[in-house]
């Protein structure tokens, strides 16, 4: 564990000197409210280097969730921290799951995940930030994130899987402005995480004393149709605001979408678009959408 610890530090250290170098801002640790988050900002702390911290908030977070992120911004700020809590916003708009589910008129699934790219990812840009994302979450990860990461288009994009990479010159002296990322504990797996929360007694979400696994947003189709379940069942105020937003994109798909094409599937109401996202077998010849594609996103 300590050398799990130190290498993740050490990774933090590198990350906030080319922070300071090229942006000279501070590295950003983004807070999903989840416990890779937690244990990041843990290492953040025990580093010693100078750090913000960012919540995206994405609207469709558990009531707890969200009082446990106002919690953590007030520690953090009286430790002389910044912590900003990022509203989503959509074509210079703010904007909502509620209200991006009738503007793109279908809901959100395992392969169309417009809700992560406006509620989840639009924090730090042109910026260095550090994430909770690890290899040990789903086959994608593995094969696609890196220690270290720069963004930009598919061919300036540089992805480090190792500390001692050769391209670690490039990465660090490359003097393009785009947002670079770097994931210190992406070689920790689900036990590392909570040994280290559990011996250093770091706070985490409160939902994962209830014996939730996962934190991410209720109604979340990579969660899985059991998870989704239960929550709704957990949170049934959040049934109905799907529900809602189903209702609303009806009506706009009647507006601006023949109504004589209708895919793979039959929405008449709020109920049917509600069985279809949940995939649970109540419509004939309904796409799946729960195979084998990724796990649940938490960061």
């Amino acid at each position: 564990m300590a050398d799990l610890e130190q290498t993740a530090i050490e990774r933090l250290r590198a990350a906030s000197e080319m922070s300071l170098q090229h942006y000279k801002m501070p590295l950003i640790i983004t807070d999903s409210g989840g416990k890779d988050s937690q244990v990041v900002k843990e290492l953040a702390l025990r580093s010693g280097i100078p750090f913000e911290i960012q919540h995206n908030h994405t609207t469709a977070d558990a009531p707890e969730t969200v009082r446990y992120i106002r919690q953590e911004a007030k520690r953090f700020e009286e430790l002389g921290i910044q912590y900003t809590i990022n509203l989503p916003v959509y074509k210079g708009k703010r904007t909502s799951m509620w209200n991006l589910i009738p503007q793109k008129l279908m809901p959100p699934t395992r392969l169309v995940r417009y809700c992560c790219a406006v509620l989840k990812e639009g924090g730090g840009a042109g910026r260095f930030i550090a994430t909770g994302v690890r290899w040990a979450e789903s086959p994608s990860r593995k094969n696609g994130r890196g220690i270290f990461e720069k963004n930009g288009d598919k061919n300036h994009r540089i992805i480090l899987n190792n500390d001692n990479d050769d391209r670690r010159l490039l990465f660090e002296n490359c003097r393009m402005r785009s947002k670079r990322t770097v994931n210190p504990i992406i070689d920790w797996k689900d036990a590392d995480v909570w040994d280290y929360l559990e011996s250093e007694r770091v706070p985490c979400n409160p939902l994962y004393c209830e014996g939730w696994e996962r934190v991410g947003c209720i109604g979340c189709p990579l969660a899985g149709a059991a998870t989704q379940e239960a929550g709704f069942l957990r949170w049934p105020a959040y049934r109905n605001l799907y529900l809602q937003a189903f209702e609303k994109m009806l009506v706009e798909r009647k507006r601006t979408v023949d109504a004589n094409v209708q895919g793979d599937w039959v929405w008449r109401t709020a109920g049917d678009v509600m069985h279809w996202f949940l995939a649970d077998g109540v419509l004939p010849g309904q796409i799946d959408l729960f195979e084998d594609y990724d796990l649940f996103d938490e960061e």
